[in-house]
C-alpha cells in the first residue's frame, strides 16, 4: 500500500476566516485531522463527511492525548494510506511542537508538509486594536511562552533582556503566572506603569480585554477572574487600541449565538452572524441518507395542485429526481410552496414563481417534499408524503458540540425556520442536555411568524421575531438587544 500524506496545518487563532488557503485546501481532502484544542471547531466543518476527527486537545491540568501518541497516530494514519491533517492553533511553529510531530514522520519516512498559519500573539492584539509595532512606540516584538518548562511552575526566561531589550511583548498561556511575569519585568527595568492587556480568546466573537499597568494589572485579572486562553501583550503599544479598537465595535460583539441548523452544510445566516462578530454555534450537525423514490409518487405527480417543499435541500434532491427518472417537467403543474425565504429563492432559481407556505389553502391534496424527521408531523395529513433523505445526527460531533457549549455562554438561540425547531429538538434527544440547560440564560428568537407558532407549540420560550425574515433584520433586532 502507498503510505499517505500528513499536512501539518496551522489553523489560526480563533476566526475561522483567518486560516490560508492552504490550509483550507488540506482539510477539504482530509480522511483524518487530529485537531487541538484552540482549532476552532468549525472548521471541521470543510472536511469529508466521511473524514475521521480526532481531538488531542490540552487542558492546563489535562492532555487527552500525550505527545508521543499523537506522533504514532500520524505515522498509523500515513502507513494506512490517508491524507492526513494535524490542525493546530495559531501557527504549528509558534509553541506548536510541529518540529516533534516532523521528527516523527521523517524517521517513518512519510510525506509531510508544513502550512504555516497567524499566530494568536500577533492576531489577538491586532483585533483588539493593537499592532504589535508601531514606529513611534515599539520597534522590536517579542513572544514568549510563560507555561512550558517552567521551574516550580514559573518559567525561566532572560527577564533581563526582555524588561530592556523588547518594545513588546507577547506572553503566551500566562495568566496564572501573571504576578510573577509582572514583577520580574519591573525588577529587571519595565517601568511600573508599562500598558498591559489581556485578550481572552482572542479573534472569536467572545473576545473580552482587560487593561492595566504592571503595577495593578493583576489585581484587575483577579476580580475579573479572568482566565486561558489569554494573551497578555506588554508594551507602549497598548495605549494606540483606545483610537483603533474595531472589533468590539461590531454590532454583535461579545453575543454567542446557538443557531438551529437543518441542513448538512453550514449557513449564509451562519457567516452573516460571524461577520458582524458574533460566536456562533450551529446544532445538531446532520449526516444525510439517501431514500428510494416512490415511483407512485411520480406517476401521481400531475395530479397534485399543491407542492410543498420544507427546504432548499428538498428542491434541489427532488428535481434531481426527476432528471434522474426522466419526467418532464411540464408535468408539474401545481402551484408550489415553502417553509422558508430560502426555500423560495431556491425555487425562484428553478423557475418557480413560489409563494410561502403560510398563504397555501388548506383544501385539496397536496404534496409534501422533505426528509423524514420535518414530515413526521405531517402524518395523517391531508397530503402525501414524499421524503427525500433521512436526517442522522454525525456521531462525530457529539464531542465537539459538548465541548464547544462548555466553553461558551451561549446568550442566544435562534430558530431560522418551523423545520428548525423540530431538528434541534431531534438533536438534543440524544445529546443528555435538556431545553431547559440551553434556554435558561438565552433570548430565543424567530425568523418569521410561522416559526414563532412553531417555537411556542413546542413549549419554548419566546423572546420575538425582527420585522422581516432576513439576515439584516435579525442582525438589526438583535444588535437592538430586544427581547
Amino acid at each position: 500500500m502507498k503510505p499517505g500524506k500528513v499536512f501539518l496545518v496551522g489553523a489560526g487563532p480563533g476566526d475561522i476566516g483567518l486560516i490560508t488557503v492552504k490550509g483550507l485546501e488540506a482539510i477539504r481532502q482530509a480522511e483524518v485531522i487530529l485537531y487541538d484544542r484552540l482549532a476552532n471547531p468549525r472548521l471541521l466543518e470543510y472536511a469529508p463527511p466521511e473524514c475521521e476527527l480526532i481531538y488531542c486537545g490540552k487542558l492546563p491540568d489535562r492532555h487527552t492525548l500525550r505527545q508521543e501518541r499523537i506522533n504514532e497516530l500520524l505515522v498509523e494514519k500515513a502507513l494506512d494510506g490517508k491524507i492526513v491533517v494535524r490542525l493546530k492553533g495559531g501557527d504549528p511553529g509558534v509553541f506548536g511542537r510541529v518540529g516533534e510531530e516532523a521528527a516523527a514522520l521523517a524517521e517513518s519516512g512519510i510525506t509531510y508538509e508544513m502550512v504555516p498559519g497567524i499566530s494568536s500573539g500577533i492576531a489577538a492584539p491586532l483585533y483588539a486594536g493593537i499592532p504589535v509595532t508601531h514606529r513611534e512606540h515599539a520597534e522590536s516584538f517579542a513572544v514568549v511562552t510563560a507555561h512550558d518548562k517552567s521551574q516550580d511552575g514559573r518559567p525561566v526566561l532572560d527577564w533581563e533582556g526582555l524588561a530592556r531589550g523588547v518594545d513588546t511583548i507577547a506572553f503566551y498561556m500566562g495568566v496564572k503566572n501573571l504576578p510573577f511575569i509582572c514583577e520580574n519585568l519591573i525588577k529587571y527595568g519595565k517601568p511600573s506603569d508599562t500598558p498591559v492587556i489581556l485578550i481572552q480568546w482572542g479573534t472569536f466573537g467572545r473576545q473580552k480585554t482587560l487593561q492595566g499597568t504592571l503595577t495593578d494589572i493583576t489585581e484587575k485579572v483577579l476580580a475579573a477572574k479572568f482566565s486561558n486562553p489569554s494573551i497578555i501583550l506588554v508594551g507602549k503599544v497598548v495605549s494606540l487600541r483606545e483610537k483603533i479598537s474595531w472589533f468590539e465595535k461590531k454590532p454583535l460583539s461579545g453575543r454567542q449565538i446557538l443557531l438551529a441548523r437543518t441542513g448538512t452544510h453550514s449557513s449564509e445566516l451562519a457567516k452573516e452572524l460571524t461577520n458582524q462578530g458574533a460566536d456562533v454555534i450551529e446544532f445538531p450537525k446532520w449526516t444525510s441518507i439517501s431514500v428510494p423514490v416512490d415511483q407512485e409518487l411520480i406517476e401521481k405527480l400531475p395530479t397534485y395542485q399543491k407542492v410543498l417543499f420544507t427546504s432548499p435541500e428538498s428542491v434541489d434532491e427532488f428535481f434531481h429526481a426527476l432528471r434522474s427518472f426522466k419526467v418532464d417537467i411540464r408535468q408539474l403543474t401545481a402551484v408550489v410552496y415553502g417553509f422558508s425565504k430560502k426555500t423560495l429563492n431556491a425555487l425562484e432559481a428553478r423557475g418557480f414563481i413560489p409563494q410561502l407556505a403560510a398563504e397555501m389553502p388548506e383544501n385539496g391534496r397536496f404534496l409534501i417534499v422533505g426528509d423524514d424527521i420535518t414530515l413526521q408531523g405531517y402524518k395523517g395529513a391531508n397530503a402525501d408524503l414524499w421524503v427525500i433523505h433521512q436526517k442522522q445526527i454525525d456521531p462525530q460531533y457529539e464531542s465537539i458540540f459538548k465541548r464547544m457549549l462548555g466553553e461558551a455562554q451561549v446568550d442566544t438561540v435562534v430558530f431560522p425556520s418551523r423545520a428548525s425547531v423540530e431538528l434541534f429538538l431531534e438533536g438534543l434527544k440524544g445529546f443528555k442536555v435538556t431545553t431547559e440547560e440551553i434556554l435558561q440564560n438565552a433570548q430565543v428568537v424567530s425568523m418569521g411568524m410561522q416559526t414563532l407558532e412553531a417555537v411556542v407549540s413546542a413549549g419554548l420560550p419566546s423572546n420575538g421575531m425582527p420585522d422581516q425574515p432576513t439576515k439584516d433584520a435579525l442582525v438589526q433586532f438583535l444588535s437592538r438587544g430586544e427581547s
